[in-house]
C-alpha cells in the first residue's frame, strides 16, 4: 500500500487508527510537537495518554524533535510519569523531517508536524492543510527507518555546524 493522506486523513488515518495499536516499537520524527489532543473513548485527551498507554504495554517509542516542546506539552507530560522512562528522545535542532513508523510494517511521512494543526486535529479553520504518504511497503518503511537511524546514532553529528545549539550534543561532550 502506499497511498496519498491529506489534512484531517493524516489525523484519522496514522494518529487514531494506527498508532494506538502499535505492539513493538513507534518511532516519530517531527520539528514540533505541541499540546496535541486525540480521540480516545468517545473524549479528548492528550496524545501522550495515548503514548503512555503503549508505554504500559512495553511498546518503545523514540522521538526525534528540534526543539523543547512548550509549557502546555510539559505540563500534559507530567501528567503521565511513565513516560519519563518510556520514551527515548534526542533533540536536534536540525530535525525537520516528519516521519512515523510502527511495527517496521507500517510508516507516515510528510509535511505534518505533531501537532493539532498540523495533523487536523483541529477544526476545519483552525488546521494547516498538510499532505503525506502512509505505507506498507517494506522497502520505503526500511529507507525510512535507515534515515531516521542514521540521525538517531548520531552519524551527523561529528560534521555538524550547528552543535552549539545542540542540547544532546553538548550532554555528550560534558559526560566524555
Amino acid at each position: 500500500m502506499l497511498e496519498l493522506v491529506t489534512d484531517r486523513q493524516i489525523y484519522q488515518e496514522v494518529i487514531c487508527r494506527r498508532i494506538p495499536h502499535a505492539q513493538k516499537y513507534l518511532w516519530i520524527a517531527t520539528a514540533d510537537i505541541k499540546d496535541l489532543y486525540v480521540d480516545k473513548n468517545s473524549k479528548k485527551v492528550p496524545f501522550l495518554e495515548i503514548l503512555s498507554d503503549l508505554v504500559a504495554e512495553h511498546v518503545e517509542i523514540r522521538l526525534l524533535h528540534a526543539k523543547e516542546p512548550g509549557p502546555a506539552f510539559r505540563q500534559d507530560f507530567d501528567r503521565y510519569p511513565n513516560l519519563i522512562e518510556g520514551i527515548e528522545r534526542i533533540l536536534c535542532p536540525r530535525i525537520h523531517l516528519k516521519t512515523i513508523v510502527i511495527d517496521g510494517t507500517f510508516a507516515y511521512t510528510g509535511s505534518a508536524n505533531l501537532t493539532g494543526a498540523g495533523l487536523g486535529a483541529k477544526n476545519e479553520n483552525k488546521r494547516n492543510f498538510e499532505n503525506g504518504i502512509v505505507t506498507t511497503d517494506q522497502k520505503l518503511i526500511i529507507d525510512l527507518m535507515e534515515q531516521f537511524d542514521r540521525i538517531w546514532s548520531g552519524n551527523h553529528c561529528p560534521p555538524c555546524q550547528r552543535k552549539k545549539y545542540c542540547a544532546d550534543y553538548q550532554d555528550l561532550i560534558a559526560e566524555k
